[in-house]
Protein backbone atom coordinates (compact mmCIF):
# COMPACT_ATOMS: atom_id res chain seq x y z
CA UNK A 1 0.00 0.00 0.00
CA UNK A 2 1.20 3.48 -0.85
CA UNK A 3 1.02 6.26 1.74
CA UNK A 4 0.25 9.94 1.13
CA UNK A 5 1.06 12.91 3.36
CA UNK A 6 -1.20 15.86 4.06
CA UNK A 7 -0.14 19.14 5.69
CA UNK A 8 -3.10 21.28 6.77
CA UNK A 9 -3.19 24.61 8.61
CA UNK A 10 -5.85 25.60 11.14
CA UNK A 11 -6.77 28.65 13.25
CA UNK A 12 -7.04 26.67 16.51
CA UNK A 13 -6.10 23.29 18.00
CA UNK A 14 -9.80 22.59 18.58
CA UNK A 15 -10.49 23.01 14.86
CA UNK A 16 -7.73 20.51 14.05
CA UNK A 17 -9.04 18.09 16.70
CA UNK A 18 -12.46 18.20 15.02
CA UNK A 19 -10.85 17.02 11.79
CA UNK A 20 -8.87 14.32 13.63
CA UNK A 21 -12.03 12.78 15.08
CA UNK A 22 -13.43 12.32 11.58
CA UNK A 23 -10.09 11.17 10.13
CA UNK A 24 -9.79 8.38 12.69
CA UNK A 25 -12.60 6.57 10.87
CA UNK A 26 -10.29 6.36 7.82
CA UNK A 27 -7.60 4.58 9.85
CA UNK A 28 -4.82 7.10 9.40
CA UNK A 29 -1.27 5.75 9.56
CA UNK A 30 0.07 8.66 11.62
CA UNK A 31 -0.95 12.19 12.61
CA UNK A 32 0.22 15.08 14.74
CA UNK A 33 -0.99 18.54 15.70
CA UNK A 34 1.64 21.22 16.38
CA UNK A 35 1.75 24.98 16.87
CA UNK A 36 4.48 26.78 14.95
CA UNK A 37 5.98 30.27 14.83
CA UNK A 38 7.89 32.17 12.21
CA UNK A 39 10.88 32.58 14.54
CA UNK A 40 12.88 29.74 16.10
CA UNK A 41 12.50 29.37 19.84
CA UNK A 42 9.30 31.38 20.18
CA UNK A 43 6.47 29.65 21.94
CA UNK A 44 3.10 30.79 23.17
CA UNK A 45 3.31 33.35 25.95
CA UNK A 46 0.59 34.72 28.18
CA UNK A 47 2.79 37.60 29.38
CA UNK A 48 2.16 41.15 28.28
CA UNK A 49 4.56 44.08 27.88
CA UNK A 50 4.50 46.68 30.66
CA UNK A 51 6.20 49.98 29.70
CA UNK A 52 8.64 51.36 32.26
CA UNK A 53 9.13 48.04 34.04
CA UNK A 54 11.58 46.39 31.67
CA UNK A 55 13.06 49.32 29.72
CA UNK A 56 12.26 48.52 26.11
CA UNK A 57 10.21 46.03 24.17
CA UNK A 58 13.23 44.55 22.38
CA UNK A 59 15.06 43.92 25.67
CA UNK A 60 11.95 42.39 27.23
CA UNK A 61 11.21 39.80 24.52
CA UNK A 62 14.19 37.43 25.01
CA UNK A 63 13.72 37.17 28.77
CA UNK A 64 9.95 36.88 28.92
CA UNK A 65 9.63 34.34 26.16
CA UNK A 66 12.73 32.37 27.20
CA UNK A 67 14.36 32.33 23.79
CA UNK A 68 17.71 33.27 22.34
CA UNK A 69 18.62 36.94 22.03
CA UNK A 70 18.61 36.91 18.23
CA UNK A 71 15.15 35.35 18.07
CA UNK A 72 13.87 37.98 20.50
CA UNK A 73 15.29 40.78 18.38
CA UNK A 74 13.65 39.37 15.26
CA UNK A 75 10.32 39.07 17.08
CA UNK A 76 10.54 42.65 18.39
CA UNK A 77 11.37 43.96 14.88
CA UNK A 78 8.36 42.25 13.32
CA UNK A 79 5.55 44.61 12.21
CA UNK A 80 3.10 42.54 14.26
CA UNK A 81 4.91 43.59 17.46
CA UNK A 82 3.86 47.21 16.95
CA UNK A 83 0.19 46.46 16.52
CA UNK A 84 0.34 47.91 13.00
CA UNK A 85 -0.06 44.52 11.32
CA UNK A 86 -3.21 42.57 10.59
CA UNK A 87 -1.27 39.30 10.79
CA UNK A 88 -1.46 38.51 14.46
CA UNK A 89 -0.23 35.18 15.73
CA UNK A 90 0.45 32.76 12.89
CA UNK A 91 1.07 35.41 10.25
CA UNK A 92 -1.31 36.96 7.74
CA UNK A 93 -3.58 33.92 7.62
CA UNK A 94 -3.77 33.48 11.40
CA UNK A 95 -3.27 29.74 10.89
CA UNK A 96 -0.51 28.66 13.24
CA UNK A 97 -1.70 25.11 13.92
CA UNK A 98 -0.27 22.40 11.67
CA UNK A 99 -2.02 19.06 11.24
CA UNK A 100 0.23 16.45 9.64
CA UNK A 101 -1.51 13.30 8.44
CA UNK A 102 -0.26 10.13 6.76
CA UNK A 103 -3.02 8.11 5.06
CA UNK A 104 -3.32 5.25 2.61
CA UNK A 105 -3.52 6.41 -1.01
CA UNK A 106 -7.03 4.93 -1.36
CA UNK A 107 -8.52 7.37 1.19
CA UNK A 108 -6.30 10.38 0.41
CA UNK A 109 -9.01 12.43 -1.36
CA UNK A 110 -11.59 11.66 1.33
CA UNK A 111 -9.13 12.75 4.03
CA UNK A 112 -8.44 16.03 2.21
CA UNK A 113 -12.18 16.65 1.91
CA UNK A 114 -12.69 16.04 5.65
CA UNK A 115 -9.89 18.48 6.50
CA UNK A 116 -11.26 21.21 4.23
CA UNK A 117 -14.77 20.77 5.66
CA UNK A 118 -13.32 21.18 9.16
CA UNK A 119 -11.85 24.55 8.16
CA UNK A 120 -8.33 23.42 7.32
CA UNK A 121 -6.22 24.97 4.57
CA UNK A 122 -4.23 22.40 2.59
Amino acid sequence: MTEKNILAYFHSPEQAQGAVKKLEALRVEDLSINRFSRYAGIGPSGASYKPGISGSYSSWIPDAMQMSGSSGIMAAADPAASGMSDGGQGGPTGRDILLTVVVDEEVHHRAMSIIEQAGGMI
